[in-house]
C-alpha cells in the first residue's frame, strides 16, 4: 500500500473533518484520529485573556476526544469551521505533513461573523481505516495585528 497522501486527499480529509466538528458528529471524529495523536491548541501570544479555556496538550485520542467533544457543547451553533491555503510541507516516514490558516465564523443577528482564526499544522498518515491525524497544533490568532515593518523593527530592537 502507497503512503504517500495526495494534496486532495488531504484536502478532503481535512474538510470533512472540521463539518463533522461543526455538526458534533464525535464518532466520526474520533474516527479521523490516530490512538496516539499528540493535540496542542494555544493562542499566538500565549497570554489570551481565555488561554486557559483553549490551551490543552492531549496525547491519545481518548483524551483529544474528551477536550473536544466538552469544548465542542461549550461552543456556539451552527459554527463555521474553514480551512484555507492547505499546503504539504513535507514527510516523516508514513506521515505526510500539511498546514493550513483556519478561520471560524458564527451568526448573530442572522449574520456571519468570524469569531477566530489561525495556523494549524498537522500529521496525517494511512491508518487501518483510512487517513488520520496524527498530531494538530492549532495557534489560534489572540495578538493585535500591527503594520509588518513595526513587528520587524520590534524584533530586530529585542535581538
Amino acid at each position: 500500500m502507497a503512503t504517500d497522501i495526495t494534496l486532495p486527499e488531504l484536502q478532503e480529509f481535512i474538510a470533512g473533518f472540521w463539518y463533522d466538528y461543526d455538526e458534533a458528529h464525535y464518532d466520526e471524529m474520533a474516527a479521523a484520529y490516530a490512538e496516539d495523536v499528540h493535540y496542542i491548541t494555544r493562542s499566538d501570544s500565549g497570554a489570551s485573556p481565555f488561554e486557559d479555556l483553549m490551551s490543552p496538550e492531549l496525547k491519545d485520542r481518548d483524551a483529544v476526544m474528551e477536550w473536544l467533544s466538552e469544548h465542542r457543547k461549550q461552543s456556539p451553533y451552527p459554527l463555521r469551521h474553514h480551512a484555507t491555503n492547505l499546503h504539504r510541507t513535507g514527510t516523516e516516514g508514513d506521515v505526510t505533513r500539511a498546514r493550513f490558516y483556519i478561520l471560524v465564523n458564527q451568526i448573530a443577528n442572522f449574520v456571519p461573523f468570524a469569531v477566530s482564526s489561525g495556523v494549524v499544522n498537522v500529521g496525517v498518515r494511512r491508518g487501518a481505516n483510512g487517513l488520520e491525524f496524527t498530531e494538530m497544533d492549532v495557534v489560534l490568532d489572540a495578538t493585535n495585528s500591527m503594520l509588518l515593518s513595526e513587528l520587524a523593527a520590534g524584533s530586530a530592537a529585542g535581538s
